[in-house]
């Protein structure tokens, strides 16, 4: 059955003015746009008044932490895809750092039968770059291709050794496929759990300098120069890793980069003294100079894309402390209402832009089909309240996760429903749609 989304606001490129639009939806497709004034044809179709809400192309998170297999007491596919539905994300790409590590073809066709069986949203599954992560061994990667991975990473850990990671290079570049790089020098940051500034020297703490980050990032530019590969770097946080990647992209290297929300609105300086630990993520949170490079290097485009870095960890393991509990917060369900609130309401970005940024930016640098509003693209969408203030509650999320700095903090900006492939998989009136 066709279904139609009436009188629904759609954000316009060149001014800050939205339109109203009516939208059709048929076999899991957009099918149709009208203007405001035209009178669909809704015989025999399902309708959805969107009156007053704005109407996007699905989020697409192209880094996130799914837990499964390995780690279910953290997270599910189930409660993760559930979690990112609710934060208006279609599609998803998650780390293969599970146990075991996502490093064979059994391993990436168990991903994706969980996911069709048990999740909600899309899920494209990262395999590992290294035999279980430990930098030793190339994975089989014309394999795992086959198999479904998208690309190739390590992530949670850095490719230490350069040799290895220029093979992975013109290995994955001889097979048409991505290198994502979680950039980290080991050397530089063991028994480090906060960035080396203010909040690292107030309590006496060993911090993570810039250098290991940025490091990673300019070798794994010379290396990517060297093969062609396309090489993404994950999780920017630092002024000298822009700096590397600007540079780059300026001699017409093959780069590109992500930036997560916390790493825009939060430095270092925000850390409570509780040491709360569900202020630890990896990359930590950096000084004021690092947020407004971030921040002006997503607006001028030497960043590409948004992601949320979703890493959801037990509240018994997050209560260890800021010295021992693991690095990560967990992202899906605050991610928009965070950035169209700290950037969009202020006036700094256009609602376009955001949308972009978490849209059709991560699909075009991942070649993904989805990210459009347009005739022929899937019916990957999301509504959104953007009137409605409403407080971060942490114990309503889908997530297993309960990690997140930004309890109690009021946000513009919500999820009210969400659709991919035509099929409603969460409102806010009834949840996820098990049908």
């Amino acid at each position: 059955m066709a279904t139609w989304i009436l009188n629904a606001l759609f954000a316009n490129g060149s001014s800050d003015a939205l339109e109203t639009k009516h939208l059709k939806v048929q076999d899991g497709k957009v099918a149709e746009l009208l203007d405001a004034g035209a009178s669909p044809d809704t015989t025999g179709c399902e309708v959805i008044d969107a009156t007053g809400k704005l109407l996007s192309s699905g989020f697409i998170d192209m880094h996130v932490h799914l837990r499964e297999p390995g780690f279910e007491h953290k997270e599910t596919i189930a409660s993760g895809t559930r979690s990112a539905a609710k934060g208006g994300f279609t599609t998803i790409a998650c780390m293969p750092n599970t146990r075991p590590v996502i490093d064979a073809p059994e391993t990436v066709k168990l991903v994706l039968d969980k996911a069709e069986t048990e999740g909600v949203v899309k899920v494209l599954p990262y395999a590992a770059i290294t035999k279980n992560e430990l930098g030793r061994e190339l994975t089989d990667f014309a394999a795992l291709k086959e198999a479904g991975a998208i690309g190739f990473t390590d992530d949670g850990v850095g490719v230490q050794n350069a040799q290895m990671m220029k093979n992975a290079m013109a290995l994955a570049k001889s097979l048409d496929m991505p290198v994502i790089a979680h950039c980290e020098d080991d050397t530089l940051v063991e028994g480090a759990a906060v960035t080396e500034g203010a909040f690292s020297r107030k309590h006496g703490l060993k911090g993570i300098p810039n250098e290991s980050e940025a490091i990673h990032v300019g070798r794994d530019i010379l290396l990517s120069e060297a093969t062609g590969v396309h090489y993404h770097v994950c999780h920017v946080s630092t002024e000298q890793s822009v700096r590397l990647i600007k540079l780059g992209k300026s001699v017409g290297v093959n780069v590109t980069a992500e930036v997560c929300p916390h790493h825009l609105v939060l430095s270092d300086e925000d850390i409570p003294d509780s040491m709360d630990a569900n202020w630890k993520m990896n990359p930590p949170l950096r000084t004021p100079r690092d947020v407004e490079a971030c921040i002006k290097a997503l607006e001028e485009g030497t960043i590409d894309i948004i992601v949320t870095d979703h890493a959801p960890h037990s509240a018994e393991e997050k209560a260890k402390g800021m010295e021992r509990a693991p690095f990560g917060i967990v992202g899906f369900e605050t991610a928009f209402p965070l950035l169209y609130t700290k950037f969009v309401k202020t006036g700094r970005w256009t609602l376009d832009f955001l949308l972009r940024r978490m849209t059709s930016d991560p699909a075009r640098v991942f070649r993904l089909p989805s990210g459009k509003l347009e005739p022929g693209a899937p019916a990957d969408l999301v509504l959104l309240d953007l009137e409605n203030e409403r407080e971060v509650n942490p114990e309503t999320f889908l997530t297993k996760g309960r990690n997140t700095p930004f309890a109690g903090w009021k946000l513009y900006g919500w999820p009210t429903l969400t659709m991919v492939d035509g099929r409603v998989v969460w409102t806010e009136e009834n949840g996820i749609n098990q049908a």
